[in-house]
C-alpha cells in the first residue's frame, strides 16, 4: 500500500469515534449561517481534544484517553440509498487527483528506476468516506449515537420552551416506531443543552439570565452557553483570521473548480456533513409531521426513485440550478467571517466542556451499568476482569470452522439480550480507547455468537477483537490476523455483505502494512476484488501493486501487472484519469524490455484514455509509439491501431487548423540514405543518337569511379588554368549521398530542377497511402551579383514564384515495403535554399485484400486507390547526421559530428547546360580498328558556353582530329561509305616509300601539355543557347581484347564569369567490346653493308611479323596489309625487300606474314617527325594526317606513360641506382633506335549477308637494336616470383657498365673479301688473300680502336678452325675514329690448305678517347665471314 500521513493506530482510532447527534432550532441555524456554516460545520474543526482525558473503568482503575475525537452530525431520519453511497464514493475518487507538480517517489529496483506517486490521496479519501458512510447495523453499535446536542438561539422569544420542544422531537425520533433511523446507543441518551448567543446583537444579560435558568433546570454539567459572532459581518476583513473549515468543506463539496472533460455535470453537494456524509436539511423550511426539520429527505437520496444500479460507470446525476448555485457559493464563499480568534477558543472550550463534563461521564456511567447488568445476569463474580480470566483459563472449546457452520446469518437477538449487552459494552470501551477491556468483551461475545451460530454477530466480534488486540498499548498479544480472515470470509461468503467485508480488508491491510507484511496485505486486497464493484476492485488492486513495490525485494513486474489490472477496472468504473495514471506507471516497467505486445496494449489504452480526457498530445504520442515500434501484431490489429491513430490525429489537427503541421510517425524515413541530384533527368537515346550517360539517381555509387572522375575534372581544370592545378579545387558534385563529401554547401542553378530522393519504409503489415506528397523548404533570396549581398526575409513553404515544388498525388506503399520517392524543386531565384523535410497526407486504402496475391505493380498502374477517407496532413523532417570527426585528438576522445549540407544548396545564377549525343557510336570494335563517328554538342542552357574540353584516361581511344583536319564530309550520312583515313591514289608502282612530315604539337602531344585534355574544336569556340554542332570523332579499338569502360569528361565554361560556379562538367562512360584482330612483332638490326648501293650512310633492316589471331566470331574473312608506315625523327623506311610477286598481303585465319623492310637515316635531323609510307595497295593513306597520326601520337604517349610508371615502380622497389655518366650514356645511345612502325590494314567482314570493309592500324615502337617489340603491351614476368627479399639492398655506388650488346653497337665492323678464292697450291704452297676491314664509329664521340689479329685461344677445337690460316703482317693496329667516321684497314690472310675458313677472328677493342677503360666489341655479334679456298 502507498504511504500515508497517519500511522495505522491513528487511522484505526479515527475510524471509530463517538457519534453525537445535533438538533438545532431555526434561529440557532440563522446565527451560524452568518458565517456561511451550519452548526455541525461550525464546530467540526474543533472536535478533536488537544489534552488528555481521564476516566475510570468498572474496576475503578484510572484510564487515560489521548487524542480523542468526536463526530457531531445533524439528525437524518431516512437511511441513505446504496446507489447514492456508491455515487458519493465515485465522486470522492474522481475529484482526488495527484497534486500538480508533486515530486514522485523514485524507486530503484534492479534495472528499473520507477517514478511512483508516494501517496494515494484518492484511496485515503475513498476509505475515509466509505467508513463514515456505512449505515448503522443492528449487530454492532459503533455507528450508533451516544448523545444528542439541543441547540437554541438566545434571541428566540422562549428559549426554554424551544429546548423542551427539541427534546420532545428527539424523544419521538428515538422511541417512536415511526422512525427506524438513526440508531441510538442506549435508550437513555445523553441530552446536552446548548444556548447559542450572537455577540454582535448584544443582549448579553438576557443570554446570561437564560443560561442561569438552564443551569437550574438541567444542571451545570448538562448545558452550555456558547457565544459567537464577536465580529460584525459588515466590518472589513482588515485582520487575517485563519480558515480551519476549508479542508473539511472542500471534501464535503466533492467538486473541483475546473469542469470535467467528460461532460458538464455537478455532483450533489451538502455542507452539514460529517466525514463526507451530507446530513444537512435545515435550509428547507417545509415541515413534515410537525417536525421543524425535513428529516425524511436524505441528501444522499437520488433525484429519481428507481435505483440506477450502475454507479461505477459514467452515469452521473443531471445538473440543476441549485447544484450550480451551491457550487458557486462553496467555491468562492469565505467562512467564519464573523468569528474572531476568541470565538475559535470559545468553540474549542465548548467541545472540551461537553466531552469532559457531559459525554465521558455518561459513557463511564453506562459502562458501569452494563458491567453490573452482565454480572447480575450471568451470576458471575463482581468484576468482568476476573470473569474473563476464568473464561480464558478454563478448558477451551475447539472452534468450528466457518465452512462447518450453518448459514445462520439471519438470526436476530432482542435488544435486551446479554450477548448484545456484552457487545455494546465492548463498543463503548473501544470508543474511549479502553482496548484491553474491549478485547476481552469482544472475545467473550465471539464465543457466545459462535455457539449460537449467529455468524454476522460473530464476524463483527472477530473483526473488532482483532483491531482491539492490535491497538492495545504495549502489544501484549500478537495481531490475530486469522480473526480478520475468518471475519472477511464470513461477511463475504455467508452473510453476502461486501460492504462489511471491504471494511475488514481496509482495516486489516493497514495493520499488516504497518507490520511490513506487504505480501499478506497484497493477497488480502486481491481477495476482495470482484465483479460487483469496479471502483473498489480498482482501488484495492492499485494498493496491492503498491504493496509489491514496497516489499524488501520489490516485485516490479507484479507491481506493473496489478497496475494494469487496476487501470482496467478504473476505466470500467469511469475513472478515466486514474486509469490513465495506472497505465502510465505500469508503462515504466514494460517499456523497452521486449514485451512488445504488452507495450502495444498499454500504449493503445493510454491513447484512448488520453483522447477521452481530451489530452490529445498524450494520445497522439501513445499511438505514435504503437506504430513506430517494430510491431509483432497481426495485420488486422495494426490496421485498427492505424485507423485509431488517424482518427485521433485528425481531431488534434481540427483543434488548431492554422497551427504548425504535426510530425507524422509513418512511414519511416532513412534520412542518411537521402540523395540529392542537381540537374535534369538524362535524355533517352533516339535511334542512332545516344545521349551521354552523365550521372543519374539510377546509378549506384562507386568510390573508385568517383575518384577517377575527380581526377579527370582536376586535370581539365588544371589545363583550363594554363597547366597549374588549383590548391582549393573542389570537384563538381551532381549527386550527393551518404558517401559523398557533404561538408560544403552544394550549388544548384536557377531554373534547373533539384531532385531529392527520400527512402521511405513501411514497417506495418498494412499498406499506406501517401497523397499530395511534396518537399518542405525554406528559402532566403540573395542576389550574388550585387556587392552588398542583400538578404531578404525567409520565406517558408510559400512563394511559388521563388521555388516551384513537384507534388506526387498518390504514393502507395505496400506492407513492409521500402520505396524511394523522388521529389523535385524548381528554383526560380538565386539565394539559399534549405530543404527541411516532406509534407503529405497519411492514410490507408480501403481494403488490403486487393493487394493480397496480386502483383503490386498491377495495382500501382491503375493510379487510383480507394482511400478509406481517413487521412491526416503532416510532415516529417529530414535530419541528417554528418560524419563523425576523427582528425584531432579532441575529436578522437569525444564524439563529435561534422555538418552534412546536402539539403542546403546555394542557388546560383544561370549557367549554360551542355548535352552531348553520340551518333552511330559502335559497341564493338576489332583491336586497332579505326571507326569514324559524329558527336553532337547542344547548349540547352540560357547563356552561351565556351572552352569545351574533353578529358579521358584513355586518350589513345579517340580523337577529334588535329588542326589540319579537313572537316568533310560534314554529316554522318554522307560519310557512311567513305574511308576514315585521308587517302590519295598511288600513281607510281615503285615500292619505295613516300615521305611527309608532321609536328606532334598539331595533334595535342607537344611538349608541356596534357594529352589527356583535348580541346573540342567548336566553330568560333562558342556555343550559343539552343545551338548545336556536330563534329567528327574517330575511335580506335584498344589493343587488348575484352570489355572496356572508357570515361569521357566534358568540361565547359560560361562566357560570363560567376563568383560561385566557374565551370560545369558532363560525364559519359562508353562501353566498348573489342575482339582480337592482328598481332604485330618487329625487330630492327643494323645492316652489315656499311654502304648501300646508293651511297646512303647508315641503314638498318626491319623485320615485321604480322599474325592474324582473330577468331571467326567477329565474322572477319581475312585481313589485308595495305600499308606499312614509319615515323621517326631520325629514321625512315625506304623500301620493302624480297616482296613476292603477289603485292597484296592477305592473312586468313591464323596465318602469319613476314615483311623485311629497309630503313635509312634521315639526312637532316629536324624537330618534326618524318612519316614514310610503303604502300602495298592502290591507295596511299597519308599517315601524317588525322586520324592516323593522332592515334599514333596518342599511343606513343600512353606507351611512354606506361614505361615511366613501370620504371617508377621498379625504382621504388629496388635501391636507388646512380645516374650513368656521359660516357656510358654515349655508348648506350649507340644501340638505341627511335623508329616507330605503323601497320595499316583492312579487314573484310560479312555481316547480315553484306560485306563490310573495316580499317585499322597497329603501332610498334622500336627502341633497341636487336630487341623484339610488340604491338600490344607485354605482361611483365618476374623470374623471382614467389621469392621474398628479406635483405635490404645495399646502395653501393658502382659505376654503371653498359651491357655487351651496347658495346657491340659502339663500333660496327665489316670484312670485305672474295667469297671464293682459287689458288694453285702445287705451284705455290702459301695462299695470300687480301682482306679489307671496314670500321664504322656509331657513336657521337671520338673513339680509340685497337685491332688485335692474334688468335684468342690455343685450344685444339679452335685450332681446327683457325689454325690452318694466319694473318700476315702487323698483328695489332691502333687508330682513332671521329664521330660517325668510317675507316678501312687492309689485311692479308695466309692459307696453306684448301677448305672453308672463318675470317671473323679479329678482336676489336674500343674506348672513348677521353676514357681509360677499354672494352672489347664486335666479337660476340659478328657474323661468320666464311671464305672458300680452292685449288686450281
Amino acid at each position: 500500500m502507498a504511504q500515508r500521513v497517519q500511522s495505522a493506530q491513528e487511522f484505526l482510532q479515527d475510524s471509530f469515534v463517538p457519534l453525537v447527534a445535533a438538533l438545532c432550532s431555526e434561529e440557532a441555524e440563522k446565527v451560524t449561517r452568518k458565517n456561511n456554516l451550519g452548526f455541525c460545520e461550525l464546530i467540526k474543526p474543533f472536535c478533536r481534544l488537544t489534552s488528555e482525558v481521564h476516566m475510570r473503568d468498572p474496576n475503578n482503575q484510572l484510564h487515560i484517553i489521548k487524542n480523542l475525537k468526536i463526530a457531531v452530525n445533524n439528525i437524518i431520519t431516512q437511511p441513505p440509498q446504496q446507489g447514492a453511497i456508491r455515487k458519493l464514493l465515485n465522486d470522492v475518487v474522481t475529484v482526488s487527483q495527484p497534486a500538480e507538480g508533486l515530486v514522485a517517489n523514485v524507486i530503484t529496483a534492479g534495472d528499473y528506476d520507477l517514478n511512483i506517486s508516494a501517496t494515494t490521496p484518492w484511496f485515503e479519501a475513498y476509505r475515509e468516506s466509505f467508513l463514515q458512510s456505512m449505515p448503522p447495523s443492528d449487530h454492532e453499535f459503533l455507528n450508533h449515537y451516544v448523545a444528542c446536542m439541543l441547540v437554541v438561539s438566545s434571541s428566540e422569544p422562549e428559549p426554554v420552551e424551544q429546548f423542551l420542544k427539541l427534546s420532545q422531537e428527539q424523544h419521538q425520533i428515538q422511541h417512536s416506531n415511526e422512525y427506524s433511523y438513526p440508531k441510538w446507543f442506549i435508550p437513555n441518551t445523553l441530552k446536552y443543552y446548548v444556548l447559542l448567543h450572537d455577540v454582535s446583537l448584544g443582549e448579553e444579560q438576557r443570554a446570561d439570565s437564560i443560561y442561569e435558568e438552564m443551569k437550574q433546570r438541567y444542571g451545570t454539567q448538562g448545558c452550555y452557553l456558547l457565544k459567537i459572532n464577536s465580529r460584525g459581518s459588515n466590518r472589513g476583513a482588515d485582520e487575517q483570521i485563519p480558515d480551519p473549515w476549508s479542508q473539511y468543506l472542500q471534501k464535503n463539496t466533492i467538486q473541483t473548480q475546473e469542469p470535467y472533460e467528460d461532460g458538464p455535470y455537478t455532483v450533489i453537494s451538502n455542507k452539514n456533513s460529517d466525514h463526507f456524509i451530507p446530513l444537512d436539511g435545515l435550509g428547507n423550511d417545509s415541515k413534515v409531521d410537525g417536525l421543524s426539520n425535513n428529516f425524511k429527505s436524505h441528501p444522499l437520496q437520488l433525484d429519481h426513485t428507481s435505483e440506477s444500479g450502475c454507479f461505477d460507470g459514467t452515469d452521473y446525476v443531471k445538473p440543476n440550478s441549485s447544484m450550480h448555485e451551491s457550487k458557486k457559493s462553496n467555491t468562492w464563499t469565505p467562512h467564519g467571517t464573523c468569528l474572531t480568534l476568541t470565538d475559535h477558543d470559545r468553540i474549542r472550550q465548548f467541545i472540551q466542556e461537553f466531552t469532559f463534563r457531559g459525554l465521558l461521564p455518561h459513557i463511564e456511567k453506562t459502562i458501569r451499568q452494563l458491567n453490573d447488568q452482565l454480572i447480575s445476569r450471568k451470576g458471575l463474580s463482581r468484576s468482568l476482569f476476573s470473569a474473563t480470566k476464568k473464561w480464558f483459563s478454563g478448558s477451551k472449546v475447539p472452534e468450528k470452522s466457518v465452512n462447518e457452520l450453518k448459514s445462520t446469518s439471519g438470526l436476530l437477538y432482542p435488544p435486551e439480550a446479554p450477548e448484545l449487552q456484552i457487545r455494546k459494552m465492548a463498543d463503548l470501551c473501544f470508543l474511549v480507547q479502553h482496548y484491553e477491556l474491549a478485547y476481552n468483551c469482544y472475545h467473550t461475545a465471539k464465543k457466545d455468537f459462535l455457539n449460537d451460530q449467529a455468524m454476522l454477530y460473530a464476524a463483527g466480534a472477530l473483526e473488532m477483537a482483532a483491531v482491539s488486540a492490535f491497538l492495545q498499548p504495549g502489544a501484549p498479544r500478537p495481531y490475530p490476523a486469522h480473526y480478520m480472515d475468518t471475519a472477511i470470509q464470513t461477511y463475504r461468503d455467508i452473510c453476502k455483505n461486501m460492504m462489511l467485508a471491504e471494511r475488514c480488508v481496509l482495516l486489516s491491510a493497514e495493520v499488516l502494512k504497518s507490520q511490513s507484511k506487504y505480501s499478506e496485505a497484497a493477497a488480502l486486497l486481491i481477495r476482495l476484488t470482484s465483479e460487483d464493484s469496479d471502483l473498489r476492485s480498482a482501488l484495492l488492486l492499485e494498493q496491492a501493486a503498491h504493496c509489491f513495490i514496497n516489499m524488501k525485494s520489490p516485485m516490479v513486474r507484479k507491481f506493473a501487472f496489478h497496475m494494469i489490472l487496476a487501470g482496467h477496472r478504473y476505466s470500467k468504473a469511469g475513472q478515466k484519469k486514474h486509469a490513465l495514471r495506472c497505465y502510465c506507471q505500469a508503462m515504466q516497467v514494460y517499456k523497452g524490455k521486449g514485451w512488445s505486445l504488452a507495450e502495444d496494449h498499454i500504449n493503445f489504452t493510454i491513447g484512448r484514455q488520453s483522447f477521452t480526457l481530451r489530452q490529445l498530445d498524450n494520445a497522439v504520442s501513445a499511438f505514435r509509439h504503437i506504430l513506430i515500434n517494430d510491431s509483432k501484431q497481426s495485420a488486422a490489429q495494426q490496421g485498427a491501431f492505424l485507423r485509431e491513430y488517424l482518427y485521433v490525429y485528425r481531431n488534434v489537427s481540427q483543434l488548431s487548423p492554422d497551427g504548425p503541421l504535426p510530425q507524422l510517425p509513418l512511414p519511416y524515413i532513412n534520412s542518411s540514405a537521402t540523395r540529392v541530384f542537381f540537374g535534369h533527368d538524362r535524355r533517352p537515346s533516339e535511334g542512332e543518337k545516344q545521349a551521354a550517360t552523365h550521372i543519374s539517381l539510377d546509378q549506384e555509387y562507386d568510390s573508385e569511379f568517383s575518384y577517377q572522375w575527380k581526377e579527370l575534372e582536376e586535370q581539365a581544370v588544371a589545363a583550363a588554368n594554363k597547366g597549374t592545378a588549383l590548391s582549393n579545387f573542389q570537384p563538381t558534385q551532381y549527386c550527393l549521398n551518404k558517401y559523398s563529401d557533404n561538408s560544403r554547401f552544394p550549388l544548384g542553378v536557377v531554373e534547373e530542377p533539384i531532385t531529392v530522393e527520400v527512402a521511405f519504409r513501411n514497417p506495418l503489415k498494412v499498406p499506406l497511402l501517401l497523397t499530395d506528397l511534396s518537399l518542405l523548404w525554406k528559402f532566403q533570396p540573395k542576389d550574388y551579383n550585387s556587392k552588398n549581398n542583400g538578404e531578404t526575409k525567409e520565406v517558408e513553404t510559400s512563394g511559388k514564384d521563388m521555388i516551384g515544388a513537384e507534388v506526387i498525388s498518390e504514393f502507395l506503399m505496400n506492407s513492409e515495403e521500402t520505396k524511394m520517392a523522388r521529389l523535385k524543386l524548381f528554383p526560380h531565384q538565386t539565394g539559399e535554399l534549405h530543404i527541411l523535410g516532406v509534407v503529405y497526407n497519411l492514410g490507408t486504402i480501403q481494403s488490403t485484400s486487393v493487394l493480397d496475391g496480386v502483383d503490386p505493380s498491377a495495382v500501382l498502374q491503375t493510379g487510383k486507390f480507394i482511400s478509406n477517407g481517413m487521412s491526416v496532413r503532416g510532415r516529417q523532417d529530414l535530419e541528417i547526421q554528418g560524419p563523425r570527426l576523427n582528425s584531432t585528438k579532441e575529436e578522437k576522445t569525444s564524439i563529435k559530428y561534422g555538418p552534412d549540407r546536402r539539403l542546403d544548396p546555394i542557388i546560383t545564377e544561370e549557367m549554360p547546360l551542355l548535352e552531348v549525343f553520340f551518333i552511330n557510336f559502335p559497341t564493338g570494335l576489332l583491336c586497332g580498328e579505326i571507326r569514324k563517328t559524329y558527336v553532337e554538342f547542344m547548349n540547352v542552357g540560357k547563356c552561351p558556353l565556351t572552352g569545351v574540353k574533353v578529358v579521358s584516361k584513355r586518350p589513345e581511344f579517340f580523337t577529334f582530329g588535329g588542326s589540319s583536319t579537313i572537316l568533310t564530309p560534314l554529316s554522318p550520312s554522307a560519310s557512311e561509305h567513305c574511308s576514315a583515313y585521308k587517302t590519295v591514289v598511288k600513281h607510281s608502282t615503285s615500292l619505295y616509300s613516300l615521305t611527309s612530315s608532321a609536328d606532334s604539337s598539331d595533334f595535342g602531344v607537344g611538349t608541356g601539355c596534357q594529352p589527356e585534355v583535348i580541346d573540342v574544336p567548336l566553330p568560333d569556340s562558342v556555343l550559343l543557347p539552343g545551338a548545336s554542332v556536330q563534329l567528327p570523332m574517330w575511335l580506335r579499338g584498344p589493343d587488348e581484347e575484352g570489355v572496356h569502360e572508357i570515361n569521357f569528361l566534358f568540361y565547359y565554361e560560361s562566357i560570363r564569369k560567376h563568383s560561385k560556379m566557374c565551370h560545369r562538367v558532363l560525364r559519359h562512360t562508353a562501353v566498348i567490346c573489342t575482339s582480337r584482330s592482328l598481332t604485330v612483332r618487329a625487330t630492327v638490326y643494323r645492316s652489315n653493308a656499311l654502304e648501300d648501293g646508293k651511297g646512303d650512310g647508315d641503314n638498318m633492316l626491319v623485320f615485321v611479323d604480322v599474325e592474324n589471331i582473330n577468331t571467326s566470331e567477329a565474322g572477319v574473312k581475312e585481313f589485308h596489309i595495305v600499308q606499312v608506315s614509319s615515323n621517326s625523327k631520325n629514321w625512315k623506311l625506304q623500301e620493302s625487300i624480297n616482296l613476292s610477286e603477289d603485292k597484296d598481303i592477305k592473312l586468313a585465319n591464323r596465318e602469319k606474314g613476314k615483311l623485311c623492310l629497309k630503313a635509312v637515316r634521315c639526312k637532316h635531323s629536324v624537330e618534326n617527325y618524318t612519316f614514310a609510307d610503303i604502300v602495298f595497295g592502290s591507295e596511299q593513306i597519308i599517315s601524317s594526317t588525322s586520324p592516323c597520326a593522332d592515334f599514333f601520337f596518342r599511343s606513343l604517349y600512353s606507351d611512354l606513360k606506361r614505361t615511366r610508371s613501370q620504371q617508377s615502380v621498379h625504382t621504388s622497389q629496388g635501391a636507388a641506382k646512380p645516374s650513368p655518366d656521359n660516357a656510358v650514356r654515349l655508348i648506350q645511345k649507340c644501340s638505341e633506335v627511335d623508329l616507330n612502325i605503323i601497320v595499316l590494314w583492312k579487314a573484310y567482314v560479312v555481316e547480315d549477308n553484306k560485306q563490310l570493309i573495316l580499317e585499322g592500324q597497329h603501332h610498334v615502337v622500336l627502341h633497341t637494336v636487336g630487341k623484339e617489340a610488340f604491338s600490344f603491351p607485354q605482361k611483365q614476368e618476374s623470374s623471382e616470383i614467389g621469392l621474398f627479399n628479406f635483405f635490404r639492398p645495399e646502395n653501393t655506388s658502382v659505376p654503371a657498365r653498359p651491357s655487351l650488346d651496347q658495346f657491340s653497337s659502339l663500333i660496327k665492323t665489316s670484312l670485305h673479301y672474295p667469297e671464293t678464292y682459287n689458288h694453285p697450291f702445287h705451284q705455290k704452297s702459301l695462299c695470300i688473300v687480301p682482306v679489307t676491314l671496314l670500321l664504322s664509329n656509331c657513336s657521337q664521340a671520338d673513339v680509340d680502336v685497337i685491332i688485335d689479329l692474334r688468335h684468342k685461344t690455343t685450344s685444339p677445337e679452335t685450332l681446327e678452325i683457325h689454325g690452318s690460316f694466319t694473318w700476315l703482317g702487323q698483328t695489332q693496329y691502333k687508330l682513332q675514329l671521329k664521330s660517325q667516321e668510317v675507316s678501312s684497314l687492309q689485311l692479308k690472310a695466309c692459307f696453306v690448305h684448301t677448305g672453308v675458313y672463318n675470317l671473323g677472328t679479329p678482336r676489336v677493342f674500343a674506348k672513348l678517347s677521353d676514357q681509360v677503360t677499354l672494352f672489347e666489341t664486335s666479337q660476340q655479334n659478328s657474323m661468320p665471314a666464311l671464305i672458300i679456298i680452292g685449288n686450281v
